[in-house]
Parts: C-alpha cells; sequence; structure tokens
C-alpha cells in the first residue's frame, strides 16, 4: 500500500513528527490554536510525502510558522 522511497524520507518523517508531536502538547497546553494545527500537520505531512526534498521544504516552513503568525 504505502511504500517508503529511502532511509531519509523515514529519519524526517520521525523528526517531523516528533517536532509535531511537541507543537500539538505545547498548544493544548497553552490553549493556543496555531501550535496544535501546525502539529497536527507535521504528524501527518510525512506520510503524504515520498520525496525528501519536498518533505524537508515543507516541514521546514510549516514549522516556521508559528515563529511568524501569533495567534
Amino acid at each position: 500500500m504505502f511504500e517508503i522511497g529511502s532511509t531519509a524520507v523515514l529519519i524526517w518523517g520521525l523528526i517531523f513528527g516528533s517536532l509535531g508531536a511537541g507543537f500539538a502538547i505545547y498548544g493544548k497546553r497553552q490553549k493556543a490554536i496555531v501550535p496544535i494545527c501546525i502539529g497536527i500537520a507535521l504528524c501527518v505531512v510525512p506520510y503524504f510525502i515520498a520525496n525528501v526534498y519536498v518533505l524537508v521544504a515543507v516541514g521546514c516552513v510549516l514549522a516556521a510558522i508559528p515563529y511568524f503568525v501569533r495567534w
């Protein structure tokens, strides 16, 4: 069904998923909607992106959004 293209995709997915879990926990404790949404997105996105470069680019952009968006 799903196929992992390389080890790099797996490791980057683990890194962004862990970062997303941290954002989600932080957002829930602070009752802030932006970190919760970004955390969920960072946990889900690695499942749908198989290219390493695209995964890193999307992950970095998503991880930077809470720094620039204050809600």
